[in-house]
């Protein structure tokens, strides 16, 4: 009782402060209520036409009708939502859609309206939801000025209470798989304007930092929050010794490698929030990361975030509206694809567009609602992945129009966090980065009618195989969303726990291909062959012993395996050990030791440019490296590369933009002292900007050789 009516108390307050707050100039302040009104009366309107039962003729009766409704909404709505909200967010939904039938049941017939009875209402109360929520869209009610958002933003203010303070917090945006040349051709074509008006106007400054091997998230997200990404050499990839597939987007793995990696100051330790990523960065405010959702680490305030979430009257109905209507937009677009006969393409079902509606549309209303959330608290540095335009650029392509539309949404979301930031009880700085790039092409199995693995099987006659080969980051961001709502309290959190009990392992929902594995014992019989796809990179595992096979070891067990295997068409190179303990690359025309800088015939390196020789160097001192590391060919003129997995835009090995990232910052911070060479690097940068920003002394870890492991 008492949390009921400190939330009501809060809305009401927040509603009356907002309006004190809300000081528009006249002509805003006409135009917006004039919009807003036109918007509602349209939208009531539609709903006398299309629902049965309804009839009146809507003209002085509908304006009327609007003013009474919007009196209701702001008058009651508050006493329904701090009611329902510790049920569950179901709850809330079906709540609105009652509340705005027993409104119409209750409204219309005072203004002289006949209505059919509650059925009536009920009907027209879902397509009133409905129209309302794209006519406010059309007309730009459901922005950051509504006023609908400025009453969430007085509420977290009310109920947090932050003191003021002139030391700036800072926002790292990571927009993930953006490649640096990609967005420094969108900046010159003005699609991206918030990020072209800083970069024109000397704000910010764009750059380029160098990802990596293995140029994929889980690598680059440790070693950006971690400054540590040791032991990380792919998406997912085989440890012998263990019997054990790790998966760096199923969340108890996640869980696994940041205990291995974390050193406690990360890059959002005291005070720092983490939203939408694969790791906390030790952050005291996780929302969203995988690597903590097992974690009762502010477990209320995961909580509080989905009730400022909900507050805004907008954010469900917008939210459900847009979502339709990015699906809706996915098929078309796939259509248009197949129907233009582009090429390279894949198969776009109806599974991918879900998966399109939910990662560009919820959780970019969740991302930045939950931002805004931690600014208007004052948090003083929060760290934030927009997955968006990665996503959809694995299945279109990184230049595709499908995928630049992406960008420009999560532009046009930093441009509403900036915008905030007059609200907000510190000024904050924003730095935008991106973990890896992406390489587009046909791939491996659309080239030549097999797998990578179907291939390596038939040539080592071998049956016990194990492959992880499948795409999943798309599912690892899903079933994230839906541990976090099912570990929330209510009744609706526990039918969804119910719903998915058959999909979910130790507390966490693993969804398709994630789903955990049987236990397999460390005294089991290794598989004979292991193949594990990250992009154009996919790790060979042999089952002949638990070591890491030298050359000379998979010749005496597969006589010929390699030579055949790197003249296959679609194989670039090979990356082996050697007997000697040394590095070596094995190509069709040639090899090249890296340890001794000995090239033999044709250099397999040259394709892949000058820091091939370093990239590969550095996979090679990774833990848990395959016995075989393998880079697809790299088609000559386009840089296209033919990746393991079945995805169009690909990231994890070399070749095209995969490892070319980038990173935009404020101009009055001191530049880099040199090039960005990892993730790490990245990592002591971000400490150094953030400590000098807030006067502090940044804690990091000492510089390490771009090389190192």
């Amino acid at each position: 009782m008492g949390t009921w009516l400190r939330r009501t108390a809060a809305a009401y307050r927040g509603q009356a402060q907002a309006l004190r707050r809300w000081r528009p100039t006249p002509l805003g302040l006409a135009i917006r209520v004039g919009l807003s009104a036109i918007s509602a009366w349209l939208s009531l309107l539609i709903t006398i036409a299309l629902a049965p039962g309804i009839d009146r003729d809507p003209g002085t009766y509908g304006i009327l009708a609007v003013l009474l409704i919007g009196a209701a909404d702001f008058l009651i709505r508050p006493l329904i939502l701090a009611a329902v909200l510790p049920i569950g967010l179901i709850a809330v939904m079906v709540a609105g859609l009652l509340y705005r039938a027993l409104s119409f049941f209750f409204i219309l017939p005072l203004v002289g309206f006949d209505l059919g009875g509650l059925g009536s209402a009920l009907v027209g109360a879902g397509i009133y939801a409905v129209i309302s929520t794209i006519f406010g869209g059309l007309v730009g009610m459901t922005d950051d000025e509504s006023f609908g958002q400025r009453v969430v933003n007085q509420v977290i203010r009310d109920m947090e209470r932050v003191p003021p303070t002139d030391v700036p917090g800072v926002v790292v945006i990571q927009i993930d798989g953006l490649p640096f040349p990609l967005l420094q051709a969108q900046v010159r074509a003005g699609t991206v304007p918030t990020l072209s008006r800083w970069i024109r106007s000397g704000t910010h400054r764009l750059s380029e930092w160098t990802a990596q091997l293995p140029s994929q998230t889980s690598t680059s997200q440790a070693g950006l929050l971690h400054g540590n990404n040791d032991g990380i050499p792919a998406f997912r990839w085989y440890e012998k010794e263990r019997r054990k597939m790790m998966v760096s987007n199923k969340p108890p793995d996640a869980a696994e490698i940041e205990s291995r990696i974390s050193d406690g100051n990360g890059l959002l330790a005291n005070g720092g929030a983490s939203i939408d990523n694969m790791f906390s960065g030790d952050a005291t405010y996780p929302r969203l990361t995988m690597s903590t959702l097992k974690s009762d680490r502010d477990k209320d305030g995961r909580a509080r975030s989905m009730y400022y979430f909900l507050l805004n009257p907008y954010s469900i109905g917008r939210t459900v509206v847009r979502t339709a209507g990015e699906l809706i937009k996915e098929l078309y677009q796939s259509w248009q694809e197949r129907r233009r006969q582009i090429e390279p393409r894949m198969h776009r079902d109806l599974a991918f567009a879900a998966l399109r509606s939910t990662t560009n549309v919820v959780l970019r209303d969740l991302n930045l609602a939950m931002v805004s959330e931690q600014m208007l608290r004052g948090t003083r540095v929060m760290y934030v992945d927009f997955v968006d335009y990665d996503d959809i650029a694995h299945h279109v392509g990184p230049e595709r129009n499908e995928a630049l539309q992406s960008l420009a949404g999560i532009d046009r979301a930093i441009g509403r966090l900036q915008r905030l930031v007059p609200d907000c009880p510190r000024p904050y700085k924003f730095v935008i980065v991106s973990d890896h790039g992406q390489s587009q092409g046909a791939t491996f199995r659309q080239r030549y009618g097999e797998t990578i693995e179907e291939w390596l099987r038939t040539r080592m006659q071998v049956t016990a195989i194990r492959t992880a080969t499948e795409p999943i980051e798309d599912l690892g961001r899903l079933s994230t969303v839906l541990t976090e709502a099912n570990s929330l309290p209510g009744r609706t959190a526990a039918l969804g726990r119910r719903a998915l009990r058959g999909s979910t392992a130790d507390g966490t929902v693993q969804l398709g291909a994630m789903a955990d594995e049987p236990a397999v014992e460390a005294t089991a019989e290794l598989p004979d062959l292991v193949v594990c796809a990250s992009g154009n990179l996919g790790l060979v595992y042999f089952g002949v012993a638990e070591h890491r096979l030298t050359l000379e070891e998979i010749e005496a067990a597969y006589p010929g395996l390699v030579k055949d295997l790197v003249a296959h068409d679609g194989v670039g190179l090979a990356l082996v050990h050697t007997a000697d303990d040394h590095a070596l690359v094995v190509g069709h025309g040639g090899r090249h030791d890296l340890t001794t800088g000995v090239v033999t015939g044709t250099d397999p390196l040259t394709p892949f440019g000058e820091d091939a020789g370093d990239q590969l160097r550095h996979l090679d001192g990774i833990d848990h490296v395959g016995d075989l590391a393998l880079i697809s060919r790299i088609d000559p003129g386009t840089d296209e590369v033919a990746a393991f997995e079945e995805l169009i835009g690909s990231h994890g090995g070399l070749g095209g933009w995969q490892t070319r990232p980038c990173v935009v910052y404020p101009t009055d911070w001191s530049d880099p002292d040199g090039p960005l060479i990892g993730a790490p690097a990245v990592h002591r940068q971000l400490k150094r900007w953030i400590a000098a920003a807030q006067g502090a002394p940044a804690v990091t870890q000492p510089d390490a050789p771009s090389t190192a492991a």
